[in-house]
Formats: structure tokens, C-alpha cells, sequence
């Protein structure tokens, strides 16, 4: 007697929905028994496109591209279709549904800040009402402290680096580095006191030039600022870089 096989398929699959004019990728669920004029009208709600100006596309589920879907009477399921596969809509409506993903067209709201600082339900409003973020005085009394005396620790800790010396570079998360230092004091990129080194390999960041400025000369990814405190000095000779990492 012959052995008989039935292969069973899901009669729904689980697609991903992509369009040509949005990055914006959603997932559906399908009868693979409709047609494709039937998986049209319900991909309009979805995305926007019109039925009528609308042209399919289908990728496998690494992305390549299969066939075109231009059957409007042919069944979903007669098209290679699986879950995690791609529909692709194509808009042929010159360009108006994609009009309704671009906010640049969109008028805005906007309130003046004096007209929102005495509405009674804003974020603001709440805010203060609470004492939160910057409208606790003496939580920003306490931040504003701790960083004066940060920065006057800044200060004195450039005060004590020369430049010419050798010096041993410590940033959190980020492997020790030697090197010497070429530049101290402020600049114009950022508040507060930096120093300019000079590493001993490429491990930096630019030639010693930051935003259009010279603030001292070295090789590409070769220079790189940091704070103060996190140089110490000493004589770190060019055989110890390294040592640090693994």
C-alpha cells in the first residue's frame, strides 16, 4: 500500500512591511489565501499608498530580492512567502503619500515663553510646583558648588603640568596612554583648563588642531585634550606604553 504524504502550511504568515518613501519598517499577519488586489487594499491602510498606485515587491528573509508581486488576481500564497519575509511597497502616486511623512510642511505650535510661564498645567509648572531639576535651589546650590571646586582642582592640577614633560594619560574606560605634553591652559572649543598631549602612539584624536585652530603640532590621531586631573606627570619613557593594557 502506498504511503501518502500531506505537507500542512500555515494559511497565515507573518511578514515585514517596508515602502519607498519611509525608513520606517512595520510586521503584519496574513491569509496567504487572499489575493493580491485584497493584499493591496489592506497594505493602503497601512502605509498610505493608494491601491491603485501601488507596486509590490518580495524579499527573502535576508533581504534579497525575489520577485515582483504583479498578479493583482493571483493568491498571496502562490508567491514565495514566509514569516519574516519583506513586502516593499512602491509608490506610483508621484510623491503625495510620501508628503504626509514630511513634518518639514507641518505648522508648528509655538507658544512664547512668557505665555507658557503662566500656564498652570505645563511640565514647567510642574516642575516648579515639585522643587525637580532646576527649580530645586538647593540641589542646584549643591551642583554649582561641587563643580567650582572641580574646576579649581582643574586649575591646580594645570598649574603643576609643564609643557615638554612626560606624562601618563588616565581616562575611564579607555586603556592607560603615555606621552608628552605639548599644550596647557584654556581653549577656545571648550570652557575650563585642558591639556594638549602628545601620545606615543595613534591612539589620539587629531594633529593638535581642534576646530580650525592650532594649539600645538603632531601627527594625525597622534594629539588629543584632556583634563588635568587626569595627567600625571613623571618620566614615562617610550618602552612603558602599554603596560596598562592587555
Amino acid at each position: 500500500m502506498d504511503s501518502e504524504v500531506m505537507v500542512v502550511t500555515n494559511p497565515f504568515v507573518n511578514v515585514r512591511i517596508t515602502s519607498s518613501f519611509s525608513t520606517f519598517e512595520n510586521r503584519r499577519r496574513f491569509n496567504r489565501g487572499i489575493t493580491i488586489a485584497e493584499l493591496k487594499g489592506l497594505l493602503e491602510i497601512n502605509v498610505g499608498v493608494p491601491a491603485s498606485c501601488m507596486d509590490l515587491e518580495i524579499f527573502s528573509t535576508t533581504n534579497k530580492f525575489l520577485q515582483k508581486m504583479d498578479n493583482d488576481d493571483a493568491l498571496f500564497g502562490s508567491y514565495p512567502v514566509d514569516d519574516e519575509c519583506r513586502i516593499h511597497v512602491i509608490d506610483r502616486s508621484g510623491g503625495q503619500a510620501s508628503e504626509l511623512f514630511d513634518s518639514s510642511k507641518v505648522e508648528k505650535f509655538e507658544l512664547p515663553d512668557d505665555e507658557y510661564e503662566k500656564r498652570t498645567e505645563s511640565v514647567r509648572s510642574f516642575l516648579k510646583k515639585q522643587h525637580l531639576g532646576r527649580y530645586n535651589e538647593e540641589e542646584v546650590s549643591k551642583k554649582k558648588a561641587e563643580l567650582s571646586i572641580r574646576e579649581e582642582q582643574q586649575k591646580a592640577a594645570a598649574e603643576a603640568i609643564s609643557v615638554g614633560s612626560r606624562c601618563k594619560v588616565e581616562v575611564p574606560g579607555q586603556p592607560t596612554k603615555v606621552g608628552m605634553v605639548m599644550y596647557v591652559g584654556t581653549t577656545e572649543f571648550k570652557s575650563g583648563y585642558w591639556v594638549g598631549v602628545k601620545y606615543d602612539e595613534p591612539m589620539g584624536k587629531h594633529n593638535g588642531t581642534v576646530q580650525g585652530k592650532q594649539y600645538f603640532e603632531c601627527q594625525d590621531k597622534y594629539g588629543a585634550f584632556v583634563k588635568p586631573l587626569s595627567v600625571t606627570v613623571g618620566d614615562f619613557p617610550e618602552e612603558d606604553y602599554g603596560l596598562d593594557e592587555i
